[in-house]
């Protein structure tokens, strides 16, 4: 058995998120992963999380419109970034990795955000692609899936389908995790729908409007096209949804009174669910919204639009649930610090 100890920041639109773990290399856990019933499979996950932390720090906000990542988003984003540098020297990992995605892909001073993550952390942020982004939450999604608990049919049936909901984008990408370990190609496409660009965007009202969440419907339905003309939607024999957008809805269609990554990771909702859950959402006001036992603060101005994603998503590609994934592309930059 061979342990490698990482740490991975992933900085996205809406949150800053850590994650610390120890990663067994032993090649044949992912093979083993397949038999829940083989009596030599280990106790120990593959992936063991040591600190696993997530604030909101709206790096994107206003990006869209101004096209620069504020004062006030990157005073928010190095707070949280000196606490998990904290964390992460009391943990001595062998190696560290962060990653940037959409609005830092989008902002005119990016620069000014790397300048200032070596000074806190010591190590340079990438600034990764839609393509790479979707291929690293293929990998933190699916790595475990194989064992995840069976839908009504018995089975969690491959190609997988992931969606990352994230604030600034939204990743789709197809594939077979043991075929994509063996060489084979994954398909994947990035487009510029996420919670937080289409809520600046159109939702202004409390609560939207019904011209203002037609326009957003509007702006998720051409996106969709453009996915689809890259990922073969249709030969998807499982939806797998990611990030927080996802997991609240998941949160709500359970009826948790807190949330709890335990119950959600894992969980199936069913398009139905989904497509009542979103309109609620939409319907609220932000103090009703703000009301719901499992909403994250900083999810309560952009989680009408990022279930209304979910819910375009699964209306227009015929898919009858979504099971919910908490790994997502935190679990694939850990992955990828793994020799």
């Amino acid at each position: 058995m061979s342990i490698h100890r990482v740490a991975a920041i992933d900085c996205g639109t809406n949150s800053i998120r850590l994650l610390i773990a120890d990663i067994d290399s032993n090649p044949d856990h992912l093979e083993r992963s397949r038999s829940s019933s083989d009596s030599a499979r280990s106790s120990r996950p593959p992936l063991a999380d040591l600190a696993r932390e997530m604030r909101i720090v709206r790096l994107g906000e206003g990006v869209d419109r101004t096209g620069r990542l504020s004062a006030a988003a990157l005073d928010r984003t190095m707070t949280a970034l000196r606490e998990y540098a904290g964390l992460i020297a009391e943990a001595k990992p062998e190696s560290i990795r962060m990653v940037a995605t959409s609005a830092t892909r989008d902002a005119e001073n990016s620069r000014e955000f790397t300048d200032r993550v070596i000074e806190v952390l010591g190590v340079a942020p990438e600034v990764i692609s839609g393509d790479e982004e979707a291929r690293l939450s293929f990998t933190g999604a699916t790595r475990e899936l194989v064992g995840a608990r069976p839908g009504a049919d018995g089975a969690n049936p491959p190609p997988y389908l992931v969606t990352d909901i994230g604030g600034g984008s939204t990743e789709f990408v197809l594939g077979d995790p043991m075929a994509a370990a063996a060489g084979a190609q994954l398909s994947g496409r990035s487009v510029n729908i996420g919670c937080v660009r289409l809520t600046e965007r159109h939702l202004h009202g409390d609560p939207p409007l019904a011209r203002e969440i037609s326009d957003t419907s509007a702006d998720i339905d051409a996106a969709l096209d453009q996915a689809a003309a890259t990922v073969a939607m249709a030969k998807a024999g499982t939806l797998v949804g990611l990030a927080g957008s996802v997991t609240t809805v998941a949160a709500i269609a359970l009826g948790l009174d807190a949330y709890d990554s335990a119950r959600i990771h894992h969980s199936r909702v069913s398009a139905a669910r989904v497509h009542e859950i979103a309109a609620d959402l939409l319907a609220m006001t932000r103090a009703e919204r703000a009301a719901i036992p499992a909403m994250h603060p900083g999810r309560i101005d952009v989680i009408g639009a990022g279930a209304l994603i979910l819910d375009r998503i699964m209306t227009r590609f015929g898919f009858a649930e979504v099971l919910v994934s908490e790994h997502d592309i935190l679990d694939g930059i850990a992955w990828s610090l793994v020799p």
